[in-house]
């Protein structure tokens, strides 16, 4: 192997390590409410969104005004991450891309909810050297209060937001489940 091959290689796992830092940085900003430490953590035109259009903003300026309203409604909070794949961009080391498997317990307007979501992101290396979110796409496989989660996964509307029930952005909608029951049926 050569020198400049075992260079980019460990640049790749430094990276990914980096990266990995990055996701637990959002969940810890999120929970603290430390608004300048999360917008630090997004590109300049950095975008968020989520499949249904609820959490939808374009640059650090939007992001941070989404985050304010956000915490405004928000009491404490915990976030925590579970897996999380990151691939690098073989053209380009200062790119790469992500799927995060996350769990949040939370109190939208004080009525204290679970979430479980994933987050599709792609990761930009600045000039400074520092991994950021470029974008961020939330996916909820539900959000829904306390009190109804006994029963939400046998509903295809388990995502409560202000306090209205919207359908789950996945699993139903993914291609791979739609074929899956297309093929072989489904029972629930």
């Amino acid at each position: 192997m050569s020198d400049m091959e075992l260079r980019r290689r460990l640049d790749a796992l430094e990276s990914k390590d980096e990266i990995r830092a990055l996701v637990t940085a959002y969940g810890v900003a999120c929970d603290e409410h430390d608004l300048s430490r999360l917008i630090n953590l997004f590109t300049e035109d950095a975008v968020f969104t989520s499949p249904n259009g609820a959490m939808t903003a374009h640059g650090r300026a939007a992001i941070e005004a989404m985050y304010i309203d956000t915490f405004r409604i928000r009491g404490p909070s915990f976030h925590w991450t579970h897996d999380v794949t990151v691939d690098m961009d073989p053209a380009d080391a200062d790119r790469a891309t992500g799927l995060v498997l996350a769990h949040a317990e939370t109190s939208p307007d004080g009525v204290v909810s679970l979430a479980a979501m994933r987050y599709a992101d792609r990761y930009q290396r600045e000039a400074d050297g520092v991994w950021r979110f470029a974008r961020r796409e939330i996916s909820f496989l539900y959000y829904t209060p306390v009190q109804e989660f006994h029963t939400v996964l046998n509903d295809l509307e388990r995502v409560t937001m202000g306090g209205t029930r919207h359908p789950a952005d996945y699993p139903e909608k993914l291609a791979v489940w739609q074929a899956f029951a297309a093929t072989y049926g489904s029972e629930g």
